[in-house]
């Protein structure tokens, strides 16, 4: 209870009896002795009051259900509760920004991103070198005469390559992306994803246009074939860059990129993923030890190939971004929501 003082000098509020008072806090009682005569100046002694480190709004105020005003903690709800706010942790009904997933998600777009430029950048370096006659053509003839010893001094490895070069071609290939698309497809549409179509349609896309940058360079280049400085008599000249490496190359990473998400458990995306990768790289090395192509031609492929496949990861990290998983999809989708799956994103054939 606070002294107030009229105009004159005298009190207000008359003195209080002697008695206990809780200062707000139940079982903690004062005692003190008021001034029994009234008061002719303000040099009355007073008994401060007992600071516990929160401030009251009247000293006979208390949570015992007395009179006057209670401090603001006790028996009030708090405006911003301790316990309904949740970090960083699954089941969060409040998430602190930013979204967990979506840095990843960017950090996997610029890769890609970058993949891509470097590999359109090496296929035009590689493919001026070879229309030029630079340096790398030397080095290319060299490459393919330690092939061509090596075929010969192991002619058992030539039935293997042979069908490994087979691989390369449009009726192997395209059947096995064509298996690929149908299926990723069909499981993202049951399973109702945002963007289902985008990652299958970025394959087919990828390998639509095999033919048309391949074909369109060959007619530009003109290169002979592996060995020769001259054209043949039948005048053909279409050997860089390597139709059969590319095609396969797109077919088996599309196929990777669309099936390995789907399939249960890392450990086996990953052996999946580096067996995709070797099987490109032992057709374009078989096309080369059979003297079908010059080790540019092959070496050019691979990199419009990377190019290809960034796209086509691209598309899947967006789709995966573009809202949650969901559970009957029987894995993450690229790019998931916290983080992405690279195992078969960064193929480099």
């Amino acid at each position: 209870m606070k002294n107030v003082w009229g105009p004159d000098g005298g009190r207000v509020i008359g003195r209080l009896p002697a008695g206990a008072v809780t200062y707000g806090f139940t079982g903690t009682p004062r005692s003190r002795s008021t001034p029994q005569g009234p008061a002719t100046s303000d040099n009355v002694p007073m008994i401060p009051h007992h600071r516990h480190g929160s401030a009251l709004a009247h000293e006979t105020a208390g949570s015992d259900g007395g009179p006057g005003t209670p401090r603001r903690s006790v028996r009030r709800s708090s405006h911003t509760p301790r316990d309904g706010r949740y970090g960083d942790r699954h089941g969060r009904p409040g998430t602190i920004p930013p979204v967990p997933g979506r840095r990843s998600a960017a950090w996997a777009l610029g890769a890609l991103t970058a993949v891509f430029f470097a590999g359109v950048a090496l296929f035009v370096l590689l493919t001026w070198q070879v229309s030029a006659g630079g340096p790398l053509v030397d080095r290319d003839w060299s490459v393919l005469g330690w092939f061509q010893r090596a075929s010969a001094a192991h002619p058992a490895l030539n039935g293997p390559a042979q069908t490994l070069s087979d691989v390369g071609n449009v009726q192997v290939a395209v059947p096995l992306l064509l298996a690929a698309v149908v299926y990723a497809a069909l499981r993202g549409r049951a399973a109702r994803r945002p963007l289902w179509w985008l990652p299958p349609l970025a394959a087919a896309a990828a390998m639509a246009a095999v033919p048309l940058v391949v074909g369109g360079v060959k007619s530009a280049v003109g290169r002979p074939a592996p060995g020769k400085v001259h054209l043949g008599p039948n005048g053909y000249a279409g050997f860089f860059p390597s139709g059969h490496t590319a095609t396969s190359a797109v077919a088996i990473g599309a196929a990777a990129l669309l099936v390995l998400p789907l399939v249960p458990g890392p450990a086996v995306r990953r052996s999946l993923a580096a067996m995709a990768v070797l099987l490109a790289a032992a057709v374009g090395a078989a096309l080369v030890w059979h003297g079908y192509h010059w080790p540019l031609d092959v070496l050019a492929s691979w990199c419009l190939a990377a190019a290809l496949l960034a796209a086509v990861a691209a598309a899947g990290v967006a789709a995966a971004a573009a809202g949650p998983r969901h559970p009957a999809a029987g894995g993450s989708a690229v790019g998931g929501e916290a983080e992405v799956d690279t195992a078969a994103g960064g193929l480099p054939t």
